[in-house]
């Protein structure tokens, strides 16, 4: 990267050397970061990471046929390389008739205004300012009870950089960008020495927003002492309340649903649904890049596309998918601005920050009006199949008896279809919470099957 020059010059650079090489079609992504990470467990330091990366991917598409190769070398005499490589694979590659940069119609026509992506405390927060919070989450999730006995450590990751594109079509546009997080785990010893862990965590784009270490360490102490003495319970079909980390666990599920990749492939369970009812009135879901200083916030996508609300499910009716360039000419759609791409990777569609909106219900009232169920504050496995929506995964939480928490269960697995259980939602909190770039409240499916004894 020569002296002087910014990101994207130097994408620019990229794009007219993969021109110059014979290519149609071509654009370049660069990211720009500097790193840190602190750890503190036992309250000493167990790991310092300060690192600073550069690197630029570029795309070639010649003749229907395209090519992805990054660098971290940004000179110029690397980056000329880099484009003869690239162009040469390119036509050895299989032409697909669907490849192809986006309509120039889509593309942002100006740096949006009002995201908050870039917090300039964040380049001066110290090394030592990073290890006093760490250890203040850490030594705060200790002081709440004796029987938290151990520690994997506490953690603060910061983040600062810019995000550059630049295209052969004439696009070329760059944004800052931060980010900040905190997570501790914790363990807790019960009277016969069983051991149960939990953790909490806090991210965010800027510092202000982030939760305080001391409370962060509270939370997950809470929780790891909230699961002891956790017991199974008999197999049953009950109404089944998933906390808003859980329910964002769900948003997830639904996320690879919606996803214009499974719709060409044909591994969705919502292929044909468009316009239909998914789910019960209460349920709306929303993929939004303009929400201010979220973490999947961005003023245009990973191909140039501007950034836009996309509605996913709307009162119960599935209103479409999430698409980028290349899957929504499959689908004979337009792309959504849903594109989310690394430097070594082709574009694809990702949600953005994924919102399962609120209902007007307090939280605490979705569980007081449960008899008998289960409420969920773990997950496990990997048991989602997006072509057919089964669900089935371990889960741990506390059973509800009469509208109460009334003691922990664990070793139990939750089962239905999503489909079927976003239908079956009955009860949706005013509790909206951010995780990243999802948030969602809590929700309660009216029926599920909970596997036990």
């Amino acid at each position: 990267m020569a002296k002087g020059m910014t990101a994207i010059e130097v994408a620019r650079q990229a794009v007219e050397f993969a021109k110059r090489a014979g290519a149609e079609q071509c654009d370049a992504y660069m990211r720009v970061y500097d790193e840190s990470e602190v750890t503190i467990r036992l309250g000493e330091t167990e790991k310092l990471v300060e690192a600073g990366s550069k690197s630029l991917g570029l795309r070639v598409i010649t003749g229907g046929r395209t090519a992805v190769c990054s660098t971290a070398d940004l000179s110029e005499e690397s980056l000329e390389r880099l484009a003869r490589e690239t162009v040469e694979l390119a036509r050895i590659s299989a032409p697909d008739e669907y490849a192809g940069l986006p309509s120039p119609d889509d593309f942002a026509r100006a740096a949006t205004d009002g995201l908050q992506l870039y917090d300039e405390r964040l380049g001066s927060l110290t090394t030592e300012e990073k290890i006093r919070m760490a250890k203040a989450c850490e030594a705060a999730a200790f002081a709440v009870d004796p029987r938290i006995t151990n520690s994997e450590g506490a953690t603060v990751t910061t983040r600062s950089g810019e995000v550059a594109l630049a295209n052969s079509l004439g696009f070329a546009a760059s944004y800052p960008a931060t980010a900040v997080a905190l997570m501790v785990e914790v363990m807790a010893d019960d009277a016969d020495g069983k051991k149960r862990n939990d953790y909490w965590f806090s991210s965010e784009r800027s510092l202000h927003r982030l939760l305080e270490p001391e409370e962060v360490g509270r939370i997950a102490a809470k929780r790891a002492l909230a699961q002891l003495g956790a017991v199974k319970v008999p197999t049953k079909q009950v109404p089944v309340v998933f906390e808003p980390m859980m329910s964002v666990r769900l948003l997830g599920d639904f996320a690879a649903c919606a996803n214009g990749g499974a719709l060409y492939r044909g591994a969705t369970f919502l292929a044909g649904r468009l316009d239909t009812e998914v789910g019960s009135p209460l349920v709306t879901i929303t993929d939004d890049p303009l929400e201010p200083g979220r973490g999947g916030s961005r003023p245009f996508d990973g191909e140039g596309v501007a950034s836009r609300r996309t509605a996913l499910v709307e009162a119960g009716v599935f209103r479409g998918f999430l698409f980028d360039s290349y899957t929504a000419r499959r689908a004979k759609a337009r792309t959504t601005g849903s594109a989310a791409r690394g430097v070594e990777s082709l574009p694809a569609p990702a949600p953005s920050n994924l919102v399962f909106q609120p209902g007007g219900t307090p939280a605490s009232e979705v569980v007081a009006t449960v008899q008998d169920g289960f409420f969920v504050t773990a997950v496990m496995g990997q048991g989602f199949n997006p072509s057919t929506g089964d669900f089935s995964r371990g889960a741990a939480g506390f059973w509800i008896e009469n509208g109460r928490l009334a003691y922990p269960v664990t070793e139990v697995n939750i089962s239905g279809r999503l489909g079927a259980m976003l239908a079956a939602v009955d009860a949706v909190g005013d509790d909206l919470t951010w995780f990243g770039g999802m948030a969602a409240p809590t929700v309660r499916v009216s029926r599920m099957t909970v596997s036990g004894l």
